[in-house]
């Protein structure tokens, strides 16, 4: 399991130009799910991203965790992050199927709520756009 979490100070999804999730300062979470994932993956990564203390303190330093900055957290499908490019056309065969994929990725973002989080996700699958403003910038690769 692979994670592209970025701080930052907004961020949001549309799918057909409707938003469909939407935060303010928090982290943007771009989520891979691999073919080799387990739920085991899944607890450790809700777990890691939720205690990922990159928020500043009162002396500017990266100390502070998500909840204790009352951070929200957006939660983005992103099967390309196991994009295989070693030619020019990227194959996905490291991604794992939506049968698959699907439950573990709604596993992450349940273990999150389940921590106090207001998750906000995209569509599993649809064509989004995703927008954020970034907060550091702070962009960190969690992988399990």
């Amino acid at each position: 399991m692979r994670a592209v979490v970025t701080r930052v100070s907004e961020a949001s999804v549309l799918i057909d130009g409707q938003i469909r999730g939407e935060i303010k300062k928090g982290f943007l979470i771009l989520l891979g799910i691999h073919v080799d994932d387990t739920e085991e993956k899944a607890l450790w990564m809700a777990d890691r991203i939720c205690g990922l203390r990159v928020f500043e303190d009162e002396n500017k330093k990266m100390n502070v965790s998500p909840k204790d900055a009352d951070a929200q957290l957006l939660i983005v499908s992103q099967f390309t992050l196991y994009a295989d490019v070693s030619s020019r056309r990227p194959g996905f065969t490291d991604a794992a199927r939506p049968d698959k994929a699907i439950p573990l990725y709604e596993l992450v973002i349940e273990e999150c709520q389940k921590r106090g989080f207001d998750v906000q996700t995209g569509e599993f699958g649809a064509d989004m756009k995703v927008s954020s403003v970034n907060d550091g910038p702070v962009t960190i690769i969690i992988e399990k």
